[in-house]
């Protein structure tokens, strides 16, 4: 039986907001076995594949295992390939690949918020620090402000290093990473605090009991907002 031989795909693909998820796309069309070459136009929404398969059908199910859509190469845009698109499409909350997209988006979002709040919260724990503040006094809302604070700048220090893996320039990767929903990471930190501080009675610490629970709350809590902004504004943060 002879080898399969070489043939140009061209595949329109939803979804692509950023340069992050350009190389997303490159990077789940690059695994699949005999693909030679990958080339995202994402002013186009298209990736140009060099491949030895019979079908291009298992690179689509690359694309949309990744968390992104399939659509005919030259169609027009949909809106998340482009904001200022004339004709909008409705909006509604029954798109996969929008769910899949916000849900990949969210985890790498509350990665980087819990690596800064569960490490001040434990440093609370392990000093003592916050142990005698009066509840709801000005100084415990100063200690309950500061693992937000730091949880929001982990994230985007975490959202940089990913940008720059994907060829990214600092200077473009640390802009992206700074324009990411503040008010999705903020959703984010809050639940997850208000869900330790339940497990703590009101002290300011890390209960290892709640840490399942905050990370679950923490990923629900924004998760919908994420598609809605994804969805209806193509505004995504990878």
């Amino acid at each position: 039986m002879g080898e399969t031989a070489s043939k140009e795909y061209i595949l329109g693909v939803g979804g692509m907001t950023c340069n992050g998820c350009a190389n997303n796309v490159k990077t789940a069309l690059s695994a699949v076995a005999g693909v030679s070459a990958v080339n995202i136009d994402l002013d186009g929404a298209k990736a140009t594949v060099n491949a030895e398969v019979d079908n291009q059908e298992v690179l689509e199910v690359a694309v949309t295992n990744a968390g992104y859509s399939i659509h005919e190469p030259g169609a027009p845009l949909d809106l998340l390939q482009t904001i200022s698109s004339p004709k909008l499409p409705e909006f509604n909350w029954s798109d996969v690949s929008v769910w899949k997209q916000s849900a990949h988006n969210t985890k790498w979002c509350l990665i980087g918020c819990s690596i800064g709040e569960f490490g001040t919260l434990a440093y609370y724990s392990s000093s003592g620090i916050a142990s005698d503040l009066e509840l709801y006094s000005n100084i415990w809302y100063f200690y309950a402000i500061l693992p937000l604070i730091n949880g929001l700048i982990t994230s985007v220090m975490l959202e940089t290093g990913i940008l720059m893996r994907g060829q990214m320039d600092f200077r473009n990767a640390l802009s992206t990473a700074l324009g990411m929903s503040f008010i999705s990471m903020l959703m984010m930190e809050i639940a997850m605090e208000i869900t330790d501080l339940l497990f703590t009675n009101g002290e300011l610490g890390m209960s290892p009991l709640a840490i399942p629970f905050m990370l679950v709350v923490g990923f629900l809590t924004p998760w919908p907002y994420n598609y809605w902004r994804l969805k209806k504004y193509g505004q995504a943060c990878h």
